[in-house]
């Protein structure tokens, strides 16, 4: 069981969304809370939100996730500031919502650095000292869109596919060199958090769109426990057993679900032309 209260959490993508939501959640529960994002004054809305609910003081860093040497110089400043780290939770995310052929070579190159690489740059920062002091929590917010594919999401889910190889293969390395460790990959479906603002969902009672304090509820029981993969609603559950049907019945499963469609209606937080970041 992961202790909370007076443990040292970084997150990324805290300024805003889900990143936020549980930045405020753990800081309410007594952890030790560093903030990590690109959005300064998003950032300093946030760590001012926390202060006011919690009494807590969190530090609050602005940085570029998708940068290694930005990435390092905030984890030895968060360790300096809040101490030893316990939890990191990878959350920063990105997501362009356009059909691959209308993408830029920058917009697949940011979505990966964002989604995918800063994975590798913030758990290698921290995971030395965690596996040093054999107590640490690495959680990776991935995707549903890390089992399954859809229309404007060519980029996204080829990155959301690879974090959750990363914790798939970090969760084995681990067992190994590090057994106190512990890993969680968080694969939920459409978030009302803004990012994914115009995504819809043909059944709602099936494949609802999400509510972010439910998400970040779950999240931090999935935290306590130790639970190592968590899949939500529960039909993204059954997701990774459907695969084993013949391509063709899978997409027509798809289609049925309304899945491949989802992103017709897309604006996100700031527009169809823009980044959405979490």
């Amino acid at each position: 069981m992961s202790q909370i209260s007076g443990a040292g959490v970084v997150i990324t993508g805290a300024a805003s969304g889900l990143g936020r939501g549980l930045a405020q959640r753990l800081s309410g529960m007594g952890a030790r809370v560093a903030l990590w994002d690109l959005d300064a004054a998003g950032l300093a809305r946030a760590a001012a939100d926390i202060r006011e609910r919690t009494g807590s003081d969190p530090h609050a860093a602005v940085v570029d996730v998708s940068d290694p040497d930005a990435v390092r110089r905030a984890a030895t400043e968060a360790q300096a500031a809040r101490g030893p780290i316990d939890i990191l939770i990878n959350n920063a995310g990105v997501v362009s919502g356009r059909a691959l052929v209308d993408l830029t070579d920058a917009q697949i190159t940011k979505t990966f650095a964002v989604n995918t690489l800063a994975l590798f740059w913030a758990t290698r920062a921290l995971l030395p000292d965690m596996i040093r002091r054999g107590r640490g929590h690495i959680v990776t917010i991935a995707s549903a869109a890390g089992f399954v594919g859809a229309h404007r999401l060519t980029d996204y889910t080829a990155s959301k596919h690879a974090a959750v190889g990363f914790d798939d293969a970090l969760r084995a390395e681990l067992r190994r060199t590090a057994p106190a460790l512990v890993t969680t990959v968080v694969c939920p479906f459409y978030i009302d958090t803004g990012m994914f603002a115009g995504a819809k969902t043909r059944f709602p009672w099936l494949l609802p769109i999400l509510k972010e304090d439910h998400v970040v509820e779950r999240v931090v029981r999935a935290i306590r426990r130790d639970e190592r993969r968590v899949l939500m609603p529960f039909m993204v559950r059954l997701v990774p057993i459907l695969r084993v049907l013949p391509v063709p019945w899978f997409d027509r499963l798809a289609d049925f679900f309304g899945i491949n469609a989802s992103m017709d209606d897309f604006t996100g937080r700031r527009g169809p032309t823009s980044f959405i970041s979490s």
